[in-house]
């Protein structure tokens, strides 16, 4: 993974009164570092009076067909990030982002996908609906949970596409100032006859911890349940210092990884964290906060055993199918086999 890249902000696109769409205008030298899975997301530095700069991740709402990258941002009430980003950023401004990042994309778009989105959770969703709408065969159905019909972010373009893809894709709207929150019973009601259907869900903590119960309970395996949670960051990927070389008495673990269709074996220090040990050992290996708020570091160990240091988005079930976190993995086996396959 490249360091952070200066970009152009080519458009500010309002999608409701309280969330904008921005369009990034990609140096060429750095095309194929943006290229992008759909569900993924950018990190974005925003200026900050007090600390330099913050950082925030934003999903990508475009697909990669349309041949653009657009990340689309809702105020939070007390957000800094969002409310800076919404009020200041105009066309023709400079940002600096990381590359895109992240593990909330489906391994084949032909499957028949099951979308749930809350709010603002309608952008990597959006961006595999039209994926999947785009290069896949199967059907989609869209449950789009919102405050009233004013929030609905990307209405017109999902009405569009409703009339367009009229075989394949079907939209639900919800709306809480009609027909309050939706609770168990609604979601059960409404995705019952989809559940041979692969579920990506995105929203409002409760709405997804709602929407997963009701899916494990009518039987969907783990594996074709997917969550992607938005956090606030509390490191900056951009001002981070390097890591400091640690004396080590201890006898390093021995490590293989397998990373972009390369495996190769290395000396693993028992106080350095992996993502540090790949980054010095010349790995493009994917990160964004690192410190254990997102996902976009992610990796599956095969063998062995680590421990994580932190970790605020990897439940249970990802822990058990091996999932970690290499920002803050450190090796408690002399043998750690890993892979990013």
């Amino acid at each position: 993974m490249s360091g952070p890249v200066t970009v152009t902000v080519a458009e500010v696109i309002t999608e409701t009164a309280d969330a904008r769409s921005i369009v990034f205008e990609i140096p060429a030298e750095h095309t194929s570092a943006f290229a992008y899975a759909p569900g993924q997301f950018l990190t974005v530095r925003v200026p900050s009076d007090r600390t330099g700069s913050v950082a925030r991740c934003y999903s990508l709402s475009s697909a990669p067909h349309e041949g653009r990258v657009q990340v689309t941002v809702k105020r939070t009430a007390d957000g800094y990030g969002s409310n800076w980003l919404c009020d200041n950023l105009r066309a023709g401004q400079e940002v600096q982002v990381l590359p895109p990042a992240g593990v909330f994309s489906p391994a084949s778009l032909d499957e028949d996908f099951l979308l749930l989105a809350g709010g603002s959770g309608i952008t990597p969703v959006m961006s595999i609906l039209k994926s999947a709408l785009e290069h896949g065969t199967g059907k989609v159905v869209l449950l789009y949970a919102n405050r009233d019909e004013s929030s609905v972010i990307f209405a017109r373009e999902l009405a569009d596409l409703a009339a367009r893809y009229s075989d394949r894709l079907v939209v639900v709207h919800w709306l809480e100032s009609l027909q309050g929150l939706p609770t168990e019973a609604h979601l059960r009601a409404l995705v019952t006859p989809y559940t041979a259907h692969e579920a990506f869900i995105c929203g409002p903590g409760p709405f997804m911890d709602a929407a997963r119960a009701v899916l494990k309970e009518l039987g969907l395996p783990r594996k074709r349940i997917h969550l992607e949670r938005f956090l606030s960051l509390g490191g900056n990927p951009f001002e981070v210092a390097e890591p400091v070389a640690v004396e080590e008495a201890e006898t390093p673990a021995s490590v293989e990884v397998t990373l972009d269709g390369e495996t190769r074996n290395l000396a693993w220090p028992r106080r350095t964290k992996l993502l540090d040990l790949l980054l010095e050992k010349g790995f493009d290996a994917p990160y964004s906060c690192r410190e254990g708020q997102c996902s976009a570091c992610a990796c599956r160990v095969v063998s062995g055993e680590v421990k994580m240091l932190n970790n605020e988005v990897l439940d249970g079930d990802d822990i058990a199918e091996g999932i970690v976190l290499a920002c803050q993995s450190l090796p408690l086996t002399d043998e750690v086999t890993v892979t990013y396959e």
